[in-house]
């Protein structure tokens, strides 16, 4: 237990040191994949958080960082938080953006921290349940840590990773795990964004072999910051193509202040 506290006190720390950065540094260019129902955009934020826009709808996924790190992007249609960590749901963002008609999805544990006036917007999902809406699809995945414990940074079934089916396209979203078993037997993923950052998930070969596992067409490191700094997701992109070179490894810059 008194490791977890020092880890959780680590993280909160970091959380204040990226929040700061991202407010003060500009976003990297957006991707655009092809749909059978349109483009689908992936706009990078910082750390864990990723803006999509498809089908004249806008998805945040665990909006943190600081409400100047969504100027000049749509308002959210729905709003998707993992889990109850500061990186993830973060009170002080959602209080600085206009999220007032964004469905909030989210696992229980987080409604249970959520400020009172969300409460109305909020569409509870646990492992293995799905919603669909707004013309996309939703599905809560396990995101938990090895070995299995009580005392875990990330227990099992407190926080969800999501899948997304958007036009025909599969995106998964691995939330904070590790190399777990439901993400290698994840099927049919289109378009990944997988952690990597010690302590708090997987190192980079673990990650590296569960892409390896389920094999998405194309994968995005991210969430790779921890407390020794930036994981190496260039050798991540080494050992996947290595095995497999049908695999797009995209490496995008989630951390601008940092490189």
């Amino acid at each position: 237990m008194k490791s977890t506290l020092i880890l959780a006190a680590a993280l909160a720390s970091f959380a204040v040191q990226a929040q700061a950065q991202a407010v003060s540094t500009p976003r990297v260019a957006a991707d655009q994949i092809a749909t059978k129902k349109g483009p689908l955009t992936v706009q990078p934020i910082t750390h864990g958080s990723v803006v999509f826009t498809w089908g004249g709808k806008t998805i945040y996924v665990d909006p943190y960082g600081g409400a100047a790190a969504y100027a000049g992007l749509a308002a959210p249609d729905v709003i998707l938080i993992t889990d109850i960590h500061g990186d993830h749901l973060d009170p002080k963002t959602l209080a600085g953006l206009s999220i007032g008609k964004a469905l909030m999805v989210v696992p229980q544990a987080v409604a249970d921290m959520l400020p009172a006036q969300y409460k109305a917007q909020v569409r509870i999902l646990s492992n293995g349940q799905q919603l669909d809406t707004l013309g996309l699809k939703v599905a809560a995945v396990p995101m938990y840590n090895l070995p299995e414990a009580a005392d875990a940074m990330h227990p099992k079934g407190r926080g969800n990773g999501y899948v997304l089916t958007l036009g025909g396209k599969n995106v998964y979203l691995s939330g904070d795990t590790e190399d777990i078993a439901e993400m290698r037997a994840l099927k049919g993923i289109d378009v990944a964004f997988v952690c990597m950052n010690l302590p708090y998930t997987m190192d980079v070969n673990q990650a590296a072999q569960g892409v390896l596992a389920f094999k998405p067409g194309i994968v995005y490191p991210y969430h790779y910051r921890g407390q020794s700094g930036l994981s190496d997701v260039a050798s991540f992109k080494k050992t996947v193509n290595t095995s497999n070179k049908k695999i797009d490894v995209r490496l995008r810059n989630w951390y601008p202040a940092a490189q």
